[in-house]
């Protein structure tokens, strides 16, 4: 198949989730800009390590990478990701309840941002690697709040023809997980821990989640953890 010569955007958290949606944005278009959002989260170092390593290995140039800062969600607070006052908490198993790491409205803002650089780099997809496995905690990962947020650009942009792409949205960790081997994506430059940047912890919601969709796949996470339970 051959790749679209239309550039794309990609929105890089430095994530496992975001690496792959970046691995099969690569297979689609030849070339890609990379965004990365700085928050005040608790690991915004190293996810940018992750981000500038992911992009190495993709062959972004310098130019097409964006990084911004959109610190006022730190002075927003309401997250343990961002607010010093409250404590990133260990994995209780599932639950309907939105958790304290989600941070109020984040996505709508990091899209934001995403279709404004589109319009000037002349982009006219913009991928993001959410997951609806994750919208019972995350409302701003349904595929449904995707859908109303086309309808928006369409209406908000000149000529209202970008779109935002979701290629993991249905996917399971442990699939996520399968598509970053068959893609041979650096699993190894991704970084999912909310609560420290220099080892994961292992026993936040998204180190669990992550492990678990390593276990399930019966693939080894090859990064450095302070704790590495069992989750099946």
């Amino acid at each position: 198949m051959s790749k679209s010569k239309e550039l794309a955007v990609v929105l890089v958290s430095g994530g496992m989730d975001s690496l792959v949606c970046a691995a099969i944005a690569n297979e689609k278009h030849e070339d890609l800009a990379f965004l990365h959002l700085n928050y005040g989260q608790k690991t915004e170092e190293r996810e940018l390590d992750c981000f500038h390593k992911i992009a190495d290995h993709y062959g972004v140039d310098k130019s097409l990478r964006k990084i911004i800062d959109v610190s006022f969600l730190k002075q927003i607070g309401g997250s343990s990701l961002t607010d010093d006052g409250i404590d990133v908490k260990k994995f209780k198993g599932e639950s309907d309840e939105i958790p304290d790491s989600y941070v109020p409205f984040r996505n709508t803002h990091i899209i934001a941002m995403a279709v404004s650089w589109s319009e000037v780099v002349g982009a006219k997809k913009i991928y993001i690697g959410a997951v609806n496995e994750d919208s019972s905690g995350y409302p701003d990962c349904r595929p449904s709040y995707y859908e109303a947020y086309n309808k928006l650009i369409q209406q908000g942009t000149k000529a209202g023809d970008i779109s935002i792409v979701t290629p993991v949205i249905d996917l399971a960790k442990d699939e996520i997980v399968k598509k970053a081997v068959d893609l041979k994506a650096p699993l190894i430059n991704s970084y999912s821990c909310y609560a420290r940047g220099d080892k994961a912890c292992g026993v936040c919601d998204s180190c669990a989640l992550r492990l678990r969709g390593f276990q399930k796949a019966g693939v080894e996470d090859p990064i450095e953890y302070v704790e590495r339970p069992d989750y099946l």
